[in-house]
């Protein structure tokens, strides 16, 4: 079993919202995770980033791979903390 972090998307047509959960590759985006690490919402100004940092460290350390936006989004959230 290859365990992601990823965003699920949420949010009405044409206003995304974004949860960054863990989750089996093999499930669809929006359906079954493992756990909410974060959340990232686009749409205000600045950007919401929010990751609660030990989950996700726990997470890594676990094996677990973030995809290449949540990657990103990490390292913009340990920047600006």
């Amino acid at each position: 079993m290859a365990v992601k972090i990823r965003l699920a998307r949420h949010g009405a047509k044409k206003r995304p919202y974004y949860r960054i959960v863990v989750a089996d590759s093999r499930s669809p985006r929006d359906g079954r995770f493992i756990e909410e690490v974060g959340r990232y919402n686009p749409c205000t100004h600045p950007h919401l980033i929010q990751f609660d940092m030990e989950k996700v460290d726990r997470w890594i350390a676990d094996g677990a791979q973030p995809t290449d936006r949540v990657a990103k989004l990490l390292t913009i959230a340990r920047e600006n903390a």
